[in-house]
């Protein structure tokens, strides 16, 4: 089923073309890998799927309606469905906060009341495998691996139907990278979430994509 889609998709910053007529769809379940050299605007794209930035022209459309039009209630229905994962597991972190007050801030944007908390927390970090001892860590305490399955929890909480990936294995080693991208498959296949995978190395995307787009440079 069609969830997301970008529909001829520009970004221009300061009048200089980003991407130009991008587009791209994005189906429940399914992984579509993203690649193209630096600097041609992946990561860009990725914030404007997610909502972060608007685009200078074009459209993202969400369960088939477009983004920008969204009343507010709809508007934080998307939010919380659509997630995105960022290349800097450790930065994505508020460093002043431990990883467990970052994660209870979410749990309270979700709404879940306090006294549930520890359960959904104990749920999420058994399916990403992590102990709950790092709750009390800060995010420099942890590793990156540590960092990116914490990460991925945060991202859980809002049982999102989407996922974007921004070059989520990039900073680990291999060993690492090898543990988080079948921690990702494996979280795909229990909750059906559509993934959009950025990455560089051809490799990674290949076992990680049903589908594969390449953006070129402008």
């Amino acid at each position: 089923m069609l969830i997301l889609h970008a529909y001829c998709v520009e970004k221009e910053y300061k009048k200089n073309q980003i991407f130009s007529s991008f587009s791209l769809e994005v189906h429940t379940g399914k992984t579509i890998g993203l690649v193209g050299s630096s600097g041609c605007g992946k990561s860009t794209f990725a914030r404007v799927l997610a909502g972060l930035e608007k685009p200078s022209k074009g459209t993202i459309f969400y369960r088939d309606k477009n983004i920008q039009t969204l009343t507010r209630a709809e508007w934080n229905r998307f939010r919380r469905e659509v997630q995105m994962i960022f290349q800097d597991p450790v930065g994505s972190f508020n460093p002043a906060r431990t990883i467990g007050q970052s994660l209870v801030a979410v749990l309270k944007h979700a709404q879940i009341p306090k006294s549930e908390h520890e359960n959904e927390l104990a749920h999420v970090f058994h399916h990403v495998g992590l102990q709950m001892e790092i709750l009390n860590r800060y995010p420099d305490q942890i590793s990156g691996g540590q960092a990116q399955r914490a990460a991925i929890a945060r991202g859980m909480i809002m049982q999102p139907r989407v996922m974007i990936l921004d070059e989520p294995t990039s900073a680990l080693d291999v060993s690492v990278q090898a543990q988080i991208l079948h921690l990702l498959k494996y979280v795909q296949k229990e909750h059906k979430i559509a993934y959009v995978f950025i990455s560089h190395d051809m490799d990674v995307v290949e076992y990680m994509s049903h589908t594969i787009v390449t953006m070129k440079n402008q």
